[in-house]
């Protein structure tokens, strides 16, 4: 309790050494957006100064033509003199004209300036940091994290996206992060996509490595994340993101209501690929061995400050011969029936269904600093496995067992200034190769946003799970430090 309390005060202190930076980062801001208004309202007074002068010189030049037209009527063999009289004043006037046109041409050509890095492709960097202390150490946590205290270094991730052409665009995301054990940082391609953006009948196309669209939370980063860390249904029954390396193409409705479907197919979704182990079949993945996934979305105003926005998601994976090998546990030990301790589970189908729902209350007055959403998901997994003998183990001849299994999560965050908000986040999980074991978790959390690239979050967990699994309950504090340098296209939005 020490210990949590000094975090607090921590927290709480370190608002004030931040303040100033923020409100002068705003103040410059404001004087950039006055200083560029100022600009622009030059630029169409001298457009308006250059119109007049215009029409002035198309009404001196017909009041020319028209006494000139008179005088040789009057007099055809004289001089017009009468003509000659306004050249002095139309002169002045035409010079004044091209005076200005020349200011109006340089205002135009500083505002369309191009940089030198225009054409290059817009970069980004995303660092987190996590100190935590957890009360219990890993074995009895089921955790790839040490218990007690720890700093985790949980990604850096650089963000690579520009134009394709002006019929596509392309985007790559490196993320590096830390082994739990030695701490080395290994880098690898977490997305890596190519994005239509011209396809008639609002259809839009996207293929490559990239995150597939499935619920709410599972297609977006670890730090855009409401909390710390990723739902335990997402965890167990996805692997964590939703990655897969394919295609998947959504559809817009025509219609006025906002409607959108999605459809994918890949190799592998999640942090597991679909393996092919069969040596017999000469290691051949069938049109079955891949992943299809597949979600429809909507939303309701149901007032003008309160917003309904209901989703469904599925995905299945047929027929895999291994899919991820032999499963484990976190450590090492392989996952066994508990009517069958001496035996090994591998993966042979695979299908997942949800349900999610998001309410948003956000008033038209004050949105950017006051708002309450409430999301929650529920899933189904519904997985076979091939349960074979170990040597030494019982002696039953190799079958096919399925299992049906429940999760869910559900938030609540309040924001009440353009800086701080809070909520509590609840989870339910049955663990997906056993329905029995069953997870329960509570977390508090508050987020002090400095800005938009800078946010600090404080939680507290409480994990319990029953007898079934051997684990046992712990407790955990969480700092989590997220920052953003450059350009960051999904940043943090509230979800």
């Amino acid at each position: 309790m020490r210990t949590v309390i000094a975090l607090v005060f921590l927290f709480v202190f370190s608002s004030c050494a931040f303040a100033q930076t923020t409100e002068e980062r705003l103040e410059k801001l404001e004087k950039a957006l006055k200083s560029q208004e100022q600009t622009i309202q030059e630029l169409k007074a001298l457009q308006r100064t250059v119109k007049k002068q215009e029409q002035t010189i198309e009404e001196q030049r017909k009041l020319i033509e028209k006494l000139t037209a008179k005088e040789k009527q009057a007099e055809p063999s004289g001089p017009p003199a009468t003509a000659e009289a306004p050249q002095p004043v139309v002169a002045e006037v035409q010079q004044q004209v091209e005076e200005l046109k020349e200011q109006v041409n340089s205002v135009a050509e500083a505002q369309q300036k191009k940089l030198p890095s225009e054409f290059n492709p817009a970069i980004g960097l995303v660092g987190e940091t996590i100190f935590s202390y957890r009360s219990k150490d890993s074995k009895a946590t089921g955790s790839d994290r040490p218990g007690g205290w720890d700093v985790n270094q949980r990604s850096v991730e650089l963000n690579i996206a520009a134009s394709v052409d002006p019929f596509a665009k392309g985007y790559a995301v490196l993320n590096a992060s830390a082994d739990p054990i030695t701490g080395e940082a290994t880098l690898g391609v977490e997305e890596a996509a190519i994005q239509t953006t011209s396809l008639p009948d609002n259809l839009e196309l996207k293929a490559g490595r990239f995150f597939g669209e499935f619920g709410r939370l599972a297609y977006i980063h670890d730090h855009e994340l409401p909390f710390v860390n990723r739902p335990l249904v997402l965890d167990q029954y996805i692997g964590g993101e939703s990655r897969t390396d394919g295609a998947q193409l959504n559809w817009l409705l025509p219609i006025e209501h906002y409607v959108s479907l999605t459809a994918g197919v890949g190799d592998g979704f999640g942090s597991v690929p679909n393996d092919v182990n069969d040596n017999s079949n000469g290691n051949f993945r069938n049109f079955g061995g891949l992943s299809f996934f597949g979600r429809g979305s909507t939303s309701f105003d149901l007032t003008p400050d309160l917003s309904l926005e209901p989703g469904i998601s599925g995905l299945l994976n047929p027929k895999t011969t291994d899919r991820g090998g032999v499963l484990a546990q976190p450590n090492g030990t392989p996952v066994t029936l508990p009517q069958f301790p001496g035996s090994n589970l591998s993966q042979t189908e695979r299908s997942l269904e949800g349900v999610d729902l998001t309410l948003s209350w956000k008033p038209l007055s004050s949105n950017q600093f006051q708002s309450i959403i409430w999301g929650t998901e529920v899933l189904h997994s519904g997985n076979s496995y091939d349960v074979t003998p170990t040597s030494g183990g019982a002696k039953f001849s190799p079958f096919i067992s399925s299992v049906d299994s429940y999760g869910m999560y559900t938030y609540l965050t309040y924001k009440w200034s353009r800086e701080w908000s809070g909520g509590f986040l609840f989870q339910w999980v049955e663990d997906s190769w056993n329905n029995a074991d069953r997870t329960f978790s509570y977390s508090p959390y508050i987020t002090w946003a400095l800005s938009h690239w800078n946010q600090l979050r404080l939680q507290y967990t409480y994990t319990e799970p029953n007898a079934v699994s051997g684990l046992r309950p712990d407790s955990a504090v969480y700092l989590q430090w997220d920052w953003i340098i450059g350009s960051h296209s999904h940043g943090w939005q509230q979800r």
